[in-house]
């Protein structure tokens, strides 16, 4: 591991701290590209548009037609937090603005895979529905959108995935990634794409006299699930990303949330008052995406969209459950797939170990393939592909894989290569830059582990494969405070906009496992006793070493104490 302290402008750090910004804060915003105190508006006036969103002001159109002929719609989901969340906003937003008829239909994960398929589109004709709409998925169902057609429902499309070759024939596409689109938020999520459907289907209500600015229905209500898909589903927290977060996160602390949101938070046991986005990408975002993976997501989405406290915390309890299952069938999949990584690198360095790695074991359950596949390629620091057999019936004989990337190997253009230097490999695949999904037949997969590896050593270097850890450098004593560690956790932090890690030499007073995996340490900072945890870390260290580390308060006996969360050490 490589550690190393971001470069922090000093005139826009000077800038920030004179229009009145915390110094600290101030260092940590221009590490990040911020140069001025407006940058940091989080205000609604300051969202993006969407007028600008391509293909909004058709759905908008299409919408208010419907909604005017009191039309039956359909919203096809996709299985993960985003999906979920999507489709809450969908249907709480539609029935907002007047909807009369809206249903909903979200694949299994194993029956049916991932999106809007010819069988999916069959279902939804079979309901009775008149307009098909997708949310967080679409942009790559060309044969899906050409069959709901084929039944004579209008179909528009909402998603944020990168697209194909061939766009589906969709009446209406909405995708920040289609071509010819100029939105500024190319990383909004899928759940962030739906609510600026409504935005622009409430302004073609206006239009039309439905109501007016005084008398239209407040879809800011909808901002917590924006704010929770966005972060659960790990999109880069481009400017107008974190103003969707910072509107939601302002919302909950205040107790404006939905029944199902104020449950997820208890059956954590989180606190509402004090949500962070932690709360939402390790604490809600599990147990939805729990219920997609092991059991079925309307669970999640009837959790969070269900106006029945008791309901929503039965609902809650049970995704708690569902996520505690979830951590048991990972932790021993995690085990197993990290010995077979393992037997990939020589221990005597007499090999070159693989610049990608792929894994599979007819044990493995499908539903968690993603979480270890994220766990090994932290562990080696390589893209890494998790296959396990599928579970739909007559297609015993296919593997499914998630995969997960490292900065610089785009994983789904990566696929795309290999799907054209080996015809047929690839059944079907998908995604993004940095997590991908596909399929191939079981007698295919080693020709797939090496097609991979292939790719990630021609477009990897020796300085690519080492892992970088950025940090923000050392970390000056007067701030070592709980009041600035709350501080610093209530702003929003996430992909692409890095929560602060501080760097520097300590001294090692003491050190012991806990719980068999984590290592808990006493150090001393500038002259200064702090306690320290590595989680799911057992190799002691040296007296005197170079940390990073990130700020937290523990609490005992009452009193907080700043501590610190070790993320790595050069060793």
């Amino acid at each position: 591991m490589k550690i190393v302290a971001r470069t922090i402008p000093p005139r826009s750090a000077w800038m920030l701290e004179q229009a009145g910004v915390h110094p600290l804060l101030a260092r940590l915003y221009a590490a990040r590209g911020v140069q001025t105190r407006e940058e940091l508006d989080d205000g609604l006036a300051r969202l993006l548009a969407p007028d600008g969103l391509r293909g909004a002001r058709e759905a908008a159109l299409l919408l208010a037609d419907a909604i005017r002929d009191d039309k039956r719609l359909c919203i096809v989901a996709d299985y993960d937090c985003d999906g979920a969340t999507a489709c809450a906003v969908a249907l709480r937003g539609l029935r907002l603005l007047g909807a009369k008829h809206v249903s909903y239909l979200v694949p299994d994960r194993v029956v049916d895979g991932y999106g809007l398929t010819p069988p999916i589109a069959e279902r939804v004709a079979a309901t009775g529905a008149d307009v098909l709409i997708t949310v967080d998925n679409g942009i790559a169902s060309v044969d899906g959108v050409a069959a709901a057609k084929a039944r004579g429902l209008a179909v528009l499309v909402t998603d944020h995935h990168l697209p194909g070759p061939a766009l589906p024939a969709a009446d209406v596409l909405v995708n920040p990634n289609q071509p010819d689109c100029g939105f500024d938020s190319k990383s909004i999520a899928g759940v962030g794409v739906m609510f600026y459907v409504l935005l622009a289907l409430r302004s073609e209500l206006r239009t039309r006299g439905v109501f007016d600015l005084a008398t239209q229905p407040k879809l800011d209500v909808l901002l917590p699930l924006v704010a929770l898909g966005t972060v659960a589903d790990v999109v880069k927290l481009d400017a107008n990303n974190r103003r969707l977060v910072a509107q939601g996160l302002r919302r909950i602390r205040a107790g404006v949330m939905p029944a199902g949101v104020a449950a997820l938070f208890k059956a954590a046991g989180r606190n509402a008052a004090a949500a962070t986005t932690f709360d939402f990408g390790f604490a809600l975002g599990p147990r939805i995406n729990a219920a997609g993976r092991l059991a079925d997501m309307t669970l999640g989405i009837e959790c969070l969209t269900t106006d029945d406290s008791a309901r929503a915390e039965e609902l809650a309890r049970m995704l708690d459950g569902i996520n505690r299952e979830r951590r048991d069938i990972e932790g021993g999949m995690r085990d197993q797939a990290l010995l077979l990584a393992e037997s990939l690198f020589d221990e005597d360095g007499s090999e070159t170990p693989p610049a990608a790695i792929s894994v599979f074991d007819a044990d493995f359950h499908e539903g968690v393939v993603g979480i270890v596949a994220s766990r090994i390629k932290d562990r080696y620091h390589r893209p890494t592909f998790v296959f396990a057999a599928s579970g739909a019936p007559g297609k015993e004989h296919e593997l499914k894989g998630s995969g997960r990337s490292i900065p610089g190997f785009h994983l789904r253009d990566a696929l795309d290569l290999v799907a054209k230097r080996h015809p047929g490999v690839l059944l079907r695949f998908g995604g993004h830059a940095m997590a991908a999904g596909c399929t191939v037949a079981e007698e295919h997969f080693e020709t797939f582990e090496r097609a991979l590896a292939q790719v990630a050593a021609e477009w990897l270097d020796a300085a690519s494969l080492t892992r970088r850890l950025d940090t923000d450098g050392p970390l000056a004593p007067e701030y070592l405070r709980v009041d600035l560690v709350d501080t610093l956790h209530r702003e929003v932090w996430g992909q692409g906009f890095a929560p602060p890690t501080f760097s520097e030499e300590v001294e090692v007073i003491s050190q012991r496992l806990v719980g068999e995996k984590h290592l808990a340490l006493k150090l001393r900072h500038k002259g200064q006793p702090v306690d320290g945890i590595w989680f799911s870390h057992t190799e002691p260290l040296p007296p005197r070493v170079v940390i990073a580390f990130r700020l937290d308060a523990d609490e005992w006996q009452g009193v907080r104490r700043v501590r610190f969360l070790v993320e790595g050490a050069e060793l």
